[in-house]
């Protein structure tokens, strides 16, 4: 007992001792040491591209070294439990996809809530799919691939980077508003889909903008729509899939969270810092020039958006019975 008791008097004194500083006084000195954001993404991604570019932006701002940590696995739970169990001090961020939106549904045994467990810090930007086809397909507008579809039901396939990604449930969402019936063909990623697709063994593919712009400019592939409410600035003559299908809109939304209990003058300082970068001129161009316009919001607009993502994806991925297997 009486060591016991000793142990508590120094830590008691120490804690005395040292100075006891105010939450703002925290949030200015903040960053003492480097971060890191942790992103669920391989090296040379579009979602590792964007943490590298914020995290270039942050550390020329903050005079800190915020360092990407790739931490790939599990459709990204890895990098978000990551994230999620790490102290709230600013020093371990998340690099967030809309992966978060269809997860929650998707997987029914995770060992956090990304809603409860997170803090939203900043909006970053909002990259839509492009719906690509080759160049020999008989459709050359979104109109004409809904009346082809039509005509062939249950004929015409439409690729994806992998079931229950948000490129496939915007397949879903398409094909339940089009009311038609295309087959859904899962790949690992892009890549593979993109070269079957240029071979002619796909007919369809929700391609991320970054992953197919090259190929659409070159005339190997053809692009019939984009998936977001306004035209991309990268692609303008290309028309949005709203503008056949009123209220049509799936934009993959990346952003910056952070451990829940984070301080609220941390996630302000991080919050303005980031936006101004996103006001940059030049860090803009470098988001617009892979088809992600950018995307500023304050870290509660940005929360709001997490709630109503993952009700809207999680109601396409019950509707058509979405299940991982």
């Amino acid at each position: 007992m009486k060591l016991v008791r000793r142990k508590f008097l120094r830590f008691a004194g120490a804690a005395i001792a040292a100075p006891a500083l105010p939450p703002l006084a925290h949030a200015e000195a903040y960053p003492v040491r480097p971060a890191r954001i942790v992103a669920g993404y391989a090296a040379g991604s579009g979602l590792d591209v964007y943490a590298r570019l914020i995290g270039q932006w942050l550390s020329g701002k903050l005079g800190q070294n915020f360092i990407v940590e790739n931490r790939v696995g599990a459709g990204t739970n890895l990098a978000v439990e990551t994230v999620v169990n790490a102290a709230p001090d600013g020093y371990t961020l998340l690099m967030a996809s809309a992966a978060q939106f269809t997860n929650a549904t998707l997987y029914k045994n995770l060992n956090f809530d990304f809603i409860r467990d997170t803090a939203p810090v900043a909006s970053v930007a909002r990259g839509p799919f492009i719906i690509v086809v080759n160049p020999l397909f008989p459709a050359k507008t979104t109109v004409e691939l809904i009346a082809y579809a039509k005509a062939n039901p249950g004929k015409v396939t439409f690729g994806s980077s992998g079931t229950g990604t948000l490129s496939h449930v915007s397949g879903e969402l398409f094909k339940s508003m089009a009311g038609i019936n295309m087959i859904h063909v899962p790949y690992r990623g892009e890549p593979p889909a993109i070269t079957n697709l240029m071979a002619g063994q796909l007919d369809v593919f929700f391609s991320t903008a970054a992953g197919s712009s090259e190929f659409v400019r070159s005339g190997k592939l053809r692009a019939l729509g984009v998936t977001s409410a306004q035209r991309l600035a990268a692609f303008p003559d290309v028309p949005t899939v709203g503008e056949t299908l009123p209220g049509y809109d799936a934009t993959p939304w990346a952003g910056i969270c952070a451990p829940k209990g984070i301080p609220a003058a941390i996630v302000s300082k991080l919050n303005a810092t980031i936006n101004a970068g996103l006001a940059d001129p030049k860090l803009k161009a470098q988001f617009d020039n892979m088809g992600s316009p950018v995307a500023p919001m304050s870290p509660e607009d940005y929360g709001k958006a997490i709630v109503t993502q993952t009700e809207k994806w999680a109601k396409v991925i019950h509707d058509a019975g979405i299940e991982l297997k």
